[in-house]
């Protein structure tokens, strides 16, 4: 070898969300990182993104906490009903107060806007460079360096590895090889132009309506010049994890008995994109000698608790932290990493799924699912919140 390792850059499989939160991360500890993304272009699909206070406490720990502000538009409150009747199931208002308890806003934010703060911050740092078109296709390893090889036969040598490549990692595949857990839910996302929204439904608010087998979600995004809109449902066929072109009509299909109101979120986009939705049971080992996984790769949840892409982040930050206290020892910062994260990103996927059945329950359960928020105070709310949105980078390694 004719460098020395500490020379080498840091590998990150995956140009996401999670690839250049821990490609910042990495950065502000004075690495050299090389990002490996298989699509020919640095980009996000997808919408809208609700950011809770422990996503924007991550922002701040890769330093770009102001360029997400500047993005983001702040809700009065998280507001859910019921689809079939309208009845009012629960209210969170995330103002002042909540602002002072969890030190930090709720907000949501375009996935593209969110990407790009990452992005943009990430290549400001000078340590970074990007490969597009480039797919892990395997790794090596020897006691001072790991080596992906990309599909095309090229070898990139790195220090460490980082496998931020989401639902399907090869990292994963490589290492664990399980197989992601399709949930059979289908979801379709949109974004409408405020002047075509719905006037009564125009409400600066996380807002979800519930229903049997199904649910919708809106929010304004980019300063209210734009709504996200969001339908769920279980699938009457077999699906697979994938990411299409939606069908209006099957859209409509599915949501037959929702009140008027909700409806005109379904009759509203020209176009959908439609997510064949998966997780991944959680596990307890995410390291691999000089490879560790973060994000999707390491703990894909179902989209109920609105957290996959805060925890993403939570995950670059924590590493990063892990890198300053051990002062870039990878090996004592990634065993410090994985049991930090675990027991916490497992709580949040498990928690996600048991959400999905609150949301769609149907007959007795949709009656009891209807009372149990009833009378709660906010401070209730915010107490039950905690685990969540308490997160910072001061107690990140306490775990």
């Amino acid at each position: 070898m004719t460098s020395r390792k500490s020379d080498l850059p840091v590998l990150v499989a995956g140009g996401g969300i999670g690839g250049f939160a821990a490609a910042l991360a990495l950065s502000r500890r004075g690495l050299s990182v090389k990002v490996l993304e298989q699509s020919p272009e640095i980009g996000e699909i997808g919408a809208g993104i609700q950011l809770g206070p422990n996503g924007f406490a991550a922002f701040d720990a890769l330093g770009i906490g102001d360029k997400a502000r500047a993005l983001a538009v702040y809700t009065d409150e998280m507001v859910m009903h019921d689809a079939l009747d309208e009845t009012l199931v629960g209210r969170i208002p995330v103002g002042e107060a909540f602002r002072q308890r969890f030190q930090n806003p709720y907000a949501v934010i375009h996935r593209a806007d969110m990407h790009l703060s990452l992005y943009h911050g990430a290549m400001e740092s000078g340590r970074i460079e990007c490969l597009t078109s480039t797919r892990v296709a395997r790794i090596e390893q020897d006691a001072d360096t790991v080596t992906v090889i990309d599909t095309q036969g090229v070898r990139h040598v790195g220090q460490a590895l980082i496998g931020a490549d989401g639902v399907k990692s090869a990292v994963r595949q490589q290492y664990v090889g399980d197989e992601a857990r399709v949930s059979g839910h289908v979801v379709y996302r949109a974004v409408a132009d405020k002047a075509e929204f719905p006037a009564d439904l125009q409400w600066n608010a996380a807002a979800i309506w519930v229903g049997p087998n199904c649910h919708l979600v809106h929010y304004p995004l980019r300063g209210g010049e734009q709504y996200n809109v969001v339908v769920t449902f279980h699938s009457r066929k077999q699906e697979e994890w994938s990411v299409t072109e939606g069908s209006r009509e099957e859209v409509l299909s599915y949501f037959e008995g929702i009140c008027p109101k909700a409806r005109q979120l379904i009759e509203l986009p020209k176009d959908w994109k439609r997510w064949a939705t998966a997780d991944r049971e959680p596990i307890g080992q995410w390291v691999f000698g000089r490879a560790a996984l973060l994000g999707d790769a390491a703990h894909a949840t179902l989209q109920y608790m609105a957290q996959g892409a805060c925890m993403a982040m939570e995950d670059a930050a924590t590493l990063g932290e892990a890198l300053r206290v051990h002062d870039n020892d990878f090996a004592k910062a990634f065993a410090h990493y994985e049991r930090s994260r675990v027991a916490r990103t497992a709580r949040v996927v498990l928690s996600s799924r048991e959400m999905g059945r609150i949301f769609h329950a149907k007959g007795v359960e949709r009656l009891v699912r209807n009372d149990l928020w009833k009378g709660r105070t906010p401070e209730r709310f915010y107490d039950a919140l905690e685990w969540l949105y308490g997160w910072k980078v001061e107690n990140c390694l306490a775990a």
